[in-house]
């Protein structure tokens, strides 16, 4: 039997970390069913854009009727129904989902850093890009993903409402080569889209444009970082150690099998 996420994490620091995330990466539809969040996106796949999100210990009614419901949604914009568990998901609802044939296919870990107390140059070595077609273009070039994404990527890039600056590293002879969104939102700061192209990964790169990224959040008046990095993403969890972030808690995503 799969055990619910302990709920003894900072249950108030989880309800804003999942607000802000919310903000830094809208979802083109958003529903509420109770406490619910369904969120839908037609052009593009991620799971975080395209999945329920209960966001309330308490709330688990009706769950088999409510899960059909939400099911005629994600169907109606040909995505499969993916719930995404945080310490804010009733543990009820865990047990029906484990008891009828679902499963976590995918861990998170959501991290957090102190930007007072870290120790970071006084220049930037990137200034923030606000051209947000470029962005996209390097964004799926790094990531090796369809180009045709584009328009749909460019689309939520565009509806991301807190200031927001964009950190691109291009080589004159291989093109773009690293990427980092960061997302201020009032005194949090949440770094998206980061990514290193793979052959360069280990020589400094992604040091040099996360830190950039966060000197930049800094300095426009944030208190604290935030990410989000798969949790068996062990280069990538080095790196943000040595940046001092630490987890403040984790997420799964379930699928039914079939």
């Amino acid at each position: 039997m799969v055990q619910a996420l302990s709920s003894g994490n900072d249950l108030p620091l989880v309800r804003r970390l999942e607000a802000v995330g919310f903000r830094a990466w809208p979802a083109a539809s958003v529903v509420y069913d109770g406490s619910w969040q369904v969120r839908l996106t037609g052009g593009h796949p991620s799971k975080r854009l395209n999945c329920i999100v209960p966001l309330d210990p308490s709330d688990h009614r009706d769950m088999g009727m409510r899960i059909d419901k939400a099911r005629k949604r994600f169907d109606d914009y040909g995505r499969r129904l993916v719930i995404r568990e945080t310490p804010l998901a009733p543990a009820a609802l865990i047990e029906h989902l484990d008891q009828t044939g679902w499963w976590p296919f995918e861990t998170v870990d959501v991290l957090t850093v102190d930007l007072t107390e870290l120790e970071l140059p006084d220049t930037l070595d990137y200034l923030p890009s606000h051209d947000i077609g470029r962005f996209a273009d390097a964004s799926l070039a790094i990531d090796g993903e369809d180009p045709a994404l584009k328009p749909a990527l460019a689309e939520i890039l565009s509806s991301i409402r807190p200031t927001s600056g964009f950190f691109i590293k291009e080589s004159p002879q291989a093109g773009p080569v690293a990427t980092a969104l960061c997302v201020q939102d009032n005194d949090l700061a949440g770094i998206m889209s980061f990514a290193v192209a793979e052959r360069l990964r280990r020589t400094g790169i992604g040091t040099e444009i996360l830190t950039a990224a966060l000197r930049w959040a800094r300095i426009s008046g944030a208190r604290s970082a935030w990410l989000q990095v798969v949790s068996d993403n062990v280069p990538a969890l080095g790196l943000y150690r040595r940046f001092g972030f630490r987890k403040a808690y984790e997420y799964r995503y379930w699928r039914q099998e079939g």
